[in-house]
């Protein structure tokens, strides 16, 4: 790949489709079932290191299942997104409230952790902005709130990624979404052009490796600060940074799963991800990274 032209993903020449797409969620970082209260840590604020777990050495909270599907939906595998509101209020910070429902219709109260969490709640604007990544808790009841930041007005998903078990006891990686709308006159922004370079906070990311449409890939983000290399990087959900896209026009949703061990506050220059993007056109993605116990979001756009 050549880094001085836009980063492209290319669809893969292939006559049989994957069966499994990256979804939103890996598999559980740790396999010990949980039924209490999730820390909440809401990632589009700065909050301080999380704690962290033991994790499969070479992929941070992976085990070998991969959730299937792109999270355009609220029902699979047996269970059901069940959000309390449809719509939300403009400018002003507000709660959603919701439950994850069995065949049953019954809230389902026992979950494993995923990234040191139980839940991941997020929101993006049909034009790929508004971007909000929650870690939300449950009542015993397992009724989970999430803390939503104001939202301008126009047209959001909301996707909940946990794990959760079947009636055989089999673990179940499942990323859910419904649609929330935000009432108001809404203005939409362009996607920005593709580019292999972003800039946040004076850090600068840039983009490189071989990653083909419907074909597992490597994605590699390098990490600088006013020319220099970062290397002081803080842990963030058991891994250097939190890499999730969103494809322009659907919303569907992929989670890049990083590569490599977490060892204390060291992480940088180079961040590899395991990357597979189930289809072609223009990609949204948001690099979550931490240093100095405030968690920064870069986003870039690929493009099919």
């Amino acid at each position: 790949m050549h880094t001085s032209s836009p980063l492209r993903v290319r669809r893969a020449i292939t006559t049989t489709t994957l069966a499994a797409v990256v979804g939103l969620a890996a598999v559980a970082c740790g396999s010990d079932s949980s039924t209490g209260m999730s820390g909440m840590d809401h990632g589009s604020t700065n909050p301080s290191t999380s704690a962290s777990q033991h994790s499969m050495p070479g992929m941070p909270g992976m085990d070998g299942d991969m959730p299937t599907g792109d999270g355009l939906t609220a029902s699979a595998s047996g269970f059901r997104f069940a959000p309390s509101v449809s719509s939300l209020p403009a400018n002003q910070a507000a709660s959603v409230r919701f439950q994850i429902q069995g065949a049953d219709g019954k809230p389902v109260t026992a979950f494993e952790s995923d990234q040191t969490k139980l839940m991941h709640f997020y929101l993006v604007r049909s034009d790929l902005t508004g971007f909000q990544h929650i870690h939300p808790e449950m009542a015993a009841d397992g009724t989970w709130t999430a803390p939503v930041a104001p939202l301008q007005a126009g047209t959001y998903r909301a996707y909940t990624s946990f794990i959760t078990k079947d009636s055989t006891g089999k673990a179940v990686p499942l990323v859910l979404s419904e649609q929330i709308t935000v009432p108001g006159s809404a203005s939409t922004q362009p996607v920005p052009a593709a580019s292999t370079t972003t800039q946040v906070d004076g850090y600068t990311l840039t983009l490189s490796g071989d990653v083909k449409s419907g074909m597992a890939g490597t994605l590699t983000v390098a990490v600088s600060q006013g020319g220099k290399p970062v290397t002081d990087l803080q842990p963030y959900l058991d891994t250097y940074a939190h890499l999730t896209a969103f494809h322009e026009g659907d919303l569907a949703f992929a989670h890049l799963h990083p590569q490599g061990t977490v060892n204390g506050d060291h992480g940088g220059p180079t961040l590899s991800f395991h990357a597979e993007l189930p289809r072609a056109g223009n990609w949204r993605l948001f690099v979550q990274f931490q240093t100095g116990g405030t968690l920064r979001t870069a986003t870039v756009t690929l493009t099919a």
